[in-house]
């Protein structure tokens, strides 16, 4: 095996990520990648080129703001507008915020 082997890369990562190889290994739910994170940006990342000219700064947070409760919702197995709505119009009813 030389030291710059595929294999020998392989070892060394592994060695290296041992402890993660481990923690998941004892926690049977965690998941081995990290699909569902990228197909929740995915949207947000075609987009990006859209938000690109955001005329203030006030405008990109509120954007943001949106964003992440659109995603919020989709993760939690609502349908984004349905939801969104049903907050925004319930909002002005809220006591505390």
């Amino acid at each position: 095996m030389t030291p710059q082997s595929a294999l020998d890369k392989a070892v060394h990562y592994l060695a290296n990520n041992w402890s993660r190889l481990e923690r998941y290994i004892e926690a049977g739910y965690l998941r081995i990648d990290n699909n569902t994170a990228v197909r929740a940006i995915k949207s947000f990342v075609i987009g990006r080129r859209a938000w690109l000219f955001s005329d203030t700064p006030n405008g990109a947070s509120a954007s943001a703001q949106i964003y992440s409760l659109v995603e919020t919702a989709k993760v939690n197995g609502q349908e984004p507008y349905t939801w969104l709505r049903h907050v925004l119009e319930q909002l002005p009813h809220a006591s505390s915020v």
